[in-house]
């Protein structure tokens, strides 16, 4: 038996992903219906398992992604893992983004075509596993959105690289920057999706695109699909790793603090608050001011501008 066959899917013990193989076909469907099919840390590395499996499983000739239930392919990360994870060690959100690009990775270079099955809304990070995938096929529902700077975030996973050369420069400018939801027809048109279709016949264009892709040649399949990935490659592999340590250093910041916890108690971020700090000379950058303050009565130093107690004895802060 070769060292890279594949397994059984019911073998991994998958808990947020859904794995099939049927047909010469592995679907891997994300299984969080109630986050809308957001991922967390756990769904990346089941991902990046079920790939790795399909990339080396010689009875797989097409890998599907898509979302459970018919609300969401995927909303990108979990906003509540960031919030009450990340906002508090943004050094774990660098290790989160290795997952992430790990995932994105063994997808990109899984070796055979891949389709997104897109279901429902695509947004953030789970329009960029749409782009990651080699075509996608949409229900007449669905709706596509990136948030990065409406939450606090820059959707550098693959947004902000792929889409000026997907839909181009000006599109690509609109959706990253106005953060607005693009219709099927919409992206159907700007070159986001190959086909829609109502959502009745999804599973049936899904498998007729994957039937046209397994009457192919496999090696001169992997190696066309090699070469068309040059110029996502390219700008990917010069960017993501700039971006996987700014975000980190991001998360430290007042706006991905005030965003995410906005998602989460589902209200509006206060945008605007932000800029104002700025121009009243406050600091927009950290969440209670820079750390300037020093306590006469403990020596605590590092105490935030805008505190008016020490936060280690209580003790009245002096204005210096």
């Amino acid at each position: 038996m070769s060292n890279f066959s594949g397994k059984a899917p019911g073998s991994f013990g998958f808990e947020e992903i859904v794995y099939s193989k049927r047909d010469w076909v592995a679907t891997v469907t994300i299984n969080r219906p109630e986050s809308y099919n957001a991922y967390t840390w756990r769904t990346l590395q089941e991902m990046t398992r079920a790939f790795r499996d399909a990339s080396w499983d010689d009875h797989i000739a097409v890998v599907v992604l898509t979302g459970a239930g018919d609300k969401a392919f995927g909303t990108g990360g979990d906003v509540k893992e960031y919030a009450s994870e990340y906002t508090q060690r943004p050094h774990d959100y660098w290790k989160w983004m290795g997952l992430f690009t790990d995932c994105i990775d063994i997808l990109r270079n899984i070796g055979k075509p891949t389709i997104a099955r897109l279901n429902g809304m695509v947004v953030g990070g789970g329009n960029e596993f749409n782009m990651a995938c080699d075509l996608a096929i949409a229900a007449d529902h669905v709706r596509i959105r990136q948030v990065g700077t409406e939450v606090g975030s820059v959707a550098a996973g693959g947004a902000t690289q792929w889409l000026p050369m997907m839909v181009g420069d000006r599109r690509a400018r609109e959706i990253l920057w106005l953060c607005e939801w693009i219709d099927a027809r919409t992206a159907l048109d700007w070159g986001l999706v190959n086909q829609v279709v109502p959502y009745a016949e999804l599973d049936d264009a899904v498998a007729t695109m994957a039937a046209k892709l397994i009457d192919k040649f496999p090696e001169c399949m992997r190696y066309t699909k090699q070469q068309t990935n040059f110029w996502k490659d390219f700008s990917w592999h010069q960017t993501i790793g700039h971006a996987r340590d700014w975000l980190a250093l991001h998360y430290t910041s007042l706006e991905p603090y005030e965003g995410m916890h906005a998602f989460v108690e589902k209200r509006r971020p206060d945008h605007l608050g932000v800029r104002q700090r700025a121009v009243t000379e406050e600091s927009s950058e950290f969440l209670w001011g820079p750390y300037t303050q020093t306590c006469l009565a403990c020596g605590a130093k590092g105490i935030p501008a805008q505190f008016t107690f020490c936060g280690r004895c209580g003790t009245e802060l002096q204005v210096r």
